[in-house]
C-alpha cells in the first residue's frame, strides 16, 4: 500500500503534519529509531529505523507518494542518494545548507542578507586569531547538530577558550560576533511553483537558549518589518528553495542580521495553529500535494508558551490563563529541559500574559 506522504522523524512537528494531513484527507507514513515517538501515535503506518541508513529510507520512500523531513539533522548525504529516485519535493539543498553554520552562513550572505562576523574555527589558533578580530565576548558553535543551546559556548575572557577544547577534538565550528540584539524574530514561508506565502513575523524570547515564548504580531517597525519580509523572500527564490523555510532574525535598532534557518515546520511558528486562518502544518502538506497555498491571516494578539519538564510543576496554573490550547506530545521521558508540549493564547500578548503568572504566582 502506498501513503500520500513519508515523514522522515517522527518527531512532535511530525505529529503535527500528519494530524492537518489526516484533516486534509491524507495518510502519512512516517520513519522514527523510537517506536514510542509523538508520530507513533498518530501515522497510518510506522517504521522502525534510522534516519540515517539508506535502506530504512528506501523503505520509507518505497510506500510514500512524496517525501518530507521534520528536522534537519538528517544525513543529506545520505538521502542525497535518493533525490533522483524519489519525490523528495523540498529536493536536498535547503537541508544540506543548513547542517553546517559555516555554510549556512555563507549561504546567507551570498543570496543578500546581512549576518554577524563569523570565522571558520577548527583549532585553537583558529580560535584565538579569530578572538583577536573579534574581541569578547563572542561565541563558539559546533558547525554541525547544535540546537536549543547545545554545542555553543559564550566566551566572555581568555579564560573561558579551555571550554571549547573539547568541543575542538571532535567538532569542526565557527567563532560568531555576539550582538547584543534588541529582540529575535522568525518568519516561516512557504513556497510552491506558483506561490510564496509567510506567516506574521513572531517574535521569540528564549530562557537558557530554549524558546520559551513567540509572540504575534512583533511589534517592530512597519519599515523593518516590510525590508524583513522583502529580504527574506528574495532569499528564498535566489537560494532557489522550495517548500518550507524558516528564517531568524537578531534584531538590533533599525538593523536585522541573519541568525538561522531551517527547511522545516518551527517551534516559533506552533502560534499559527490557532492564532491563524490556517498554519504552517496545514500549508505544508499542501504544497506536498501541490495543491493551492492560503495566504495567511492573524486572528487576533496571539502568545505561544512551551510546556518543558520543568514547566509541568505550572501546568494546571497555565491552564487557568484563559483563551489557551493545549497541545502535548506524548513523549514518556520527562527531562527538565525537554519539550513535551506548548500552549496557544489567543487575545494575549506579552504584558497581559506577565500580570496572569503574577495573579497566579506562577515561578520560573
Amino acid at each position: 500500500m502506498n501513503y500520500n506522504i513519508g515523514i522522515i522523524g517522527g518527531g512532535q512537528l511530525g505529529m503535527m503534519m500528519v494530524e492537518e494531513a489526516h484533516k486534509l484527507g491524507y495518510t502519512c507514513a512516517v520513519l522514527d529509531p523510537s517506536k514510542d515517538c509523538p508520530c507513533s501515535k498518530v501515522c497510518d503506518y510506522f517504521i522502525e529505523g534510522s534516519f540515517n541508513k539508506l535502506a530504512d529510507l528506501d523503505k520509507l520512500a518505497k510506500v510514500s507518494e512524496v517525501l518530507s523531513y521534520e528536522f534537519e539533522n538528517v544525513d543529506g548525504k545520505i538521502l542525497s542518494k535518493l533525490d533522483d529516485k524519489y519525490n523528495i519535493a523540498q529536493g536536498i539543498k535547503p537541508l544540506l545548507d543548513s547542517q553546517d553554520r559555516l555554510r549556512e552562513k555563507m549561504n546567507a550572505l551570498k543570496n543578500g542578507l546581512k549576518t554577524c562576523k563569523f570565522y571558520d574555527c577548527s583549532s585553537i589558533l583558529d580560535l584565538k586569531k579569530a578572538i583577536s578580530i573579534i574581541g569578547f565576548p563572542c561565541i563558539y558553535k559546533t558547525r554541525r547538530d547544535g540546537y536549543d543551546g547545545h554545542g555553543q559556548v559564550i566566551l566572555n575572557c581568555e579564560s573561558d577558550i579551555e571550554k571549547v577544547k573539547p568541543y575542538l577534538e571532535n567538532n569542526l565550528g565557527i567563532i560568531e560576533e555576539k550582538i547584543d540584539f534588541d529582540f529575535e524574530c522568525s518568519i516561516i514561508m512557504i513556497r510552491s511553483k506558483d506561490q510564496i506565502i509567510h506567516f506574521p513575523i513572531s517574535r521569540n524570547i528564549h530562557k537558557n537558549g530554549i524558546l520559551d515564548l513567540s509572540i504575534v504580531p512583533a511589534k517592530i517597525d512597519k519599515k523593518l518589518e516590510e525590508e524583513m519580509i522583502k529580504q527574506s523572500i528574495n532569499f528564498m527564490i535566489n537560494a532557489n528553495y522550495y517548500g518550507i523555510l524558516t528564517i531568524e532574525y537578531f534584531v538590533k535598532g533599525d538593523k536585522f542580521y541573519f541568525n538561522e534557518m531551517a527547511p522545516r515546520p518551527h517551534n516559533s511558528g506552533h502560534y499559527t495553529i490557532e492564532g491563524c486562518q490556517t498554519n504552517q502544518f496545514k500549508e505544508l502538506i499542501k504544497f506536498l500535494k501541490e495543491e493551492k497555498l492560503e495566504i495567511p491571516k492573524l486572528k487576533s494578539e496571539t502568545l505561544m508558551k512551551n510546556i518543558l519538564g520543568k514547566d509541568l510543576i505550572n501546568l494546571d496554573k497555565l491552564f487557568e490563563i484563559p483563551n489557551g490550547y493545549i497541545h502535548m506530545y506524548h513523549k514518556k521521558e520527562k527531562r527538565i529541559n525537554r519539550k513535551l508540549g506548548h500552549i496557544t493564547y489567543r487575545n494575549m500578548n506579552e504584558e497581559l500574559f506577565s500580570s496572569y503568572k503574577k495573579k497566579l504566582k506562577i515561578e520560573e
